[in-house]
């Protein structure tokens, strides 16, 4: 295509007149002020390229061609932006770089207004109002308005992943993959939330996190109108319609909405715990679970309730947060009826009909219902403490004790009984406490029978 708005501009650039000599085509009507310019047209026509690289054997119908095409073996780059003094192997990709100083953009979509820095851009975007899809895959048949698209697509098919990681040698299907990772390695944030200053590494992940500041819930189910932030956030929501779990364990056999759950699964069987606290050396089998256990280290609560003023360290829990203050409970249990603020606790309590307990323990056998049961219950075999008492340094193996410890210093008895009044510091304290009143209740209703 290119080649030939090249041939076009050379035809059109200068009209023909009688006083001019010009050579025809005898293979089309058209005319030419040079004879090269004829032979170019001619080699479009034929598909004749008797310029081959003499590095990989690729073939061109013109010697300029082949010229621009070495570049890529030598990574010559000739032609500097006075700008920014970035470099490029052709002088159009140069003129093209520069809109991005300038703001040019001089191809305007004529349906929509819209305007392009490049021609190209354009062309696809014009794709969107017609819905022309040229590229079809010829293993699936599925169809895309790019080439760039059906080239990443077949990858699907062919398992190919040509960009690998020069420091941990992982390997990609998309450069923007690649790209992506190596900042896992290098630390690399270079997107800005302009409202809270907080950075990301990849630019998608900075336009959902503005959702959090904007409340914008682009995504909307079409059963149930439930809106969600991300997309793949309703993807995960229509499983709850559906029913339909793709993803199975080959360990235990059990099912998950979601690969990533599946791969969170395995790493009960496994035991794996890739992630690690660089500040205490503690390890997680989540990603997710890394990020709020630091948030221990930092104090960092960047998520506030606009109701109550709270503050939480995870977007997560200010959303079941709030359900305190709407009395929302979309979750319900399909057995007894009962509604849950979150889904985990939905699936947790299922688990009370089925019996179900899928977390065992590799010390000694003993399975539970839910992974932090699990957590909980290994500090028995390995004795770990991890929440101190800051007054007393005394520590605990649950953070439930640690709480309930503390009320000894402060004197809090937040646990009021609404017979007689009496205050506790503990649930379990005002559990017992209110035996003594139905046993007495129970001898007084005795006593009438006498």
């Amino acid at each position: 295509m290119e080649e030939r708005e090249n041939i076009v501009e050379l035809i059109s650039s200068e009209p023909i007149t009688k006083e001019m000599s010009s050579y025809d085509s005898d293979m089309c009507t058209r005319s030419f002020l040079q004879k090269g310019n004829l032979l170019s047209q001619k080699r479009f026509q034929t598909g004749e390229k008797p310029y081959p690289c003499d590095i990989c054997g690729k073939s061109f119908s013109q010697s300029v061609h082949v010229t621009t095409h070495k570049r890529i073996h030598t990574g010559e780059k000739p032609y500097q932006c006075d700008v920014c003094g970035k470099s490029f192997s052709q002088s159009a990709h140069l003129s093209t770089h520069k809109r991005v100083h300038t703001g040019e953009k001089p191809f305007h979509c004529d349906v929509c207004g819209k305007s392009f820095s490049e021609n190209t851009a354009l062309t696809k975007h014009n794709r969107i109002h017609t819905g022309e899809k040229p590229y079809h895959c010829d293993i699936c048949g599925i169809s895309y308005s790019h080439s760039s698209a059906l080239a990443m697509h077949k990858r699907v098919h062919t398992g190919e992943k040509p960009y690998h990681c020069d420091i941990c040698g992982k390997s990609f299907s998309q450069s923007s993959q690649l790209t992506k990772h190596r900042r896992i390695h290098t630390g690399e944030k270079p997107y800005h939330c302009d409202v809270c200053g907080k950075s990301f590494s990849a630019n998608s992940t900075l336009v959902i996190h503005k959702r959090i500041h904007t409340g914008e819930t682009p995504y909307h189910c079409d059963i149930c109108g439930k809106s969600f932030s991300e997309n793949i956030a309703l993807t995960k929501h229509y499983y709850i319609h559906t029913g339909e779990k793709p993803y199975q364990c080959d360990f235990c056999g059990k099912s998950f909405f979601q690969n990533t759950n599946l791969t969170q699964h395995k790493r009960v069987h496994t035991g794996e715990r890739p992630y690690h606290c660089d500040i205490c050396g503690k390890v997680f089998s989540q990603s997710i679970h890394l990020t709020k256990h630091k948030s221990i280290h930092t104090g960092e609560k960047p998520y506030q309730c606009d109701i109550c003023g709270k503050s939480f360290s995870h977007n997560s829990v200010l959303t079941t947060h709030k359900s305190i203050h709407t009395g929302k409970r979309p979750f319900q249990c399909d057995i007894c009826g009962k509604s849950f603020s979150q889904s985990n606790h939905l699936t947790e309590h299922i688990r009370i009909h089925t019996g179900e307990k899928p977390f065992p323990c590799d010390t000694c056998g003993k399975s539970f219902s839910n992974n932090s049961n699990l957590t909980q219950h290994r500090r028995i075999h390995t004795g770990e403490r991890p929440f101190p008492c800051d007054i007393c340094g005394k520590s605990f193996s649950q953070s439930i004790h640690l709480t309930g410890h503390k009320r000894i210093h402060t004197g809090e008895k937040p646990y009021h009984c609404d017979i007689c009044g009496r205050s506790f510091s503990e649930n379990s304290k005002l559990t017992r406490h209110k035996s003594i009143h139905r046993r007495e209740k129970g001898k007084s209703e005795d006593l009438l029978f006498l």
